[in-house]
């Protein structure tokens, strides 16, 4: 054989042991993702109804990518839906106790003199809900406004 081809022969090796190498790179890249899949909601509307299509996502997302982290920063008057009593309460709390984090902005709720006492147990607290989103954002979390 001649120099040439010993060439083509290790050219075509490569070309067709290419698609094996690239699927498996692909399954690793999508594993890898899919530990790092981080998603940060910004809610600052009092609204039941777009709560509740916001809750809705939050499991939809859940459910596409299994292992997701997520936290939904409330701001303004989105605190409403995050106090003790609101409607959409049993829905917050179903969503915290499937993983989804809950992160109150300490700035509107001192605006609108609400304490801790008045909000959902076990949700979180930032002192700037947007402070709070940019962090998030800088941690690779993907940004959601419905």
């Amino acid at each position: 054989m001649h120099k040439g081809d010993l060439a083509a022969l290790g050219l075509m090796a490569l070309l067709a042991a290419a698609p094996a190498a690239a699927q498996k790179a692909d399954a690793a890249a999508s594993n890898k993702q899919a530990a790092q899949n981080r998603v940060v909601f910004q809610v600052n509307e009092d609204d039941s109804r777009k709560w509740n299509t916001v809750l809705a996502n939050l499991n939809n997302v859940q459910e596409e990518l299994g292992k997701v982290d997520i936290s939904v920063v409330v701001i303004g008057p989105g605190l409403g839906m995050l106090k003790a009593d609101a409607l959409t309460a049993n829905g917050v709390q179903d969503a915290m106790s499937a993983g989804v984090r809950f992160v109150a902005c300490g700035n509107s709720m001192q605006a609108q003199h609400l304490t801790r006492d008045d909000m959902i147990d076990g949700i979180d607290y930032a002192r700037a809900g947007y402070v709070e989103v940019m962090r998030l954002q800088g941690l690779g979390y993907a940004y959601i406004r419905p």
